[in-house]
């Protein structure tokens, strides 16, 4: 019987934490807004709330733990 060809599945925290766009960058949200909130104001609130690009240096190891996102 042939081999099997190895499959790379999806690693699903990883695909709960990013997300890749059409363009094909990733973003990811910010920490810090779960709880503690009363302390902090409200525009840091609001920029918590944003989604950010990911480092250059991390878009890689990211990707690769998501095979079925646009390469």
């Amino acid at each position: 019987m042939p081999k099997a060809i190895a499959r790379s599945k999806t690693k699903r925290s990883v695909a709960k934490r990013f997300k890749i766009t059409a363009t094909g960058k990733v973003v990811r949200s910010k920490a810090g807004r779960r709880h503690l909130l009363e302390c902090k104001s409200s525009k840091s609130k609001r920029k918590l709330g944003k989604q950010v690009v990911v480092e250059d240096c991390d878009v890689s190891r990211v990707k690769l733990n998501l095979p079925f996102g646009l390469r």
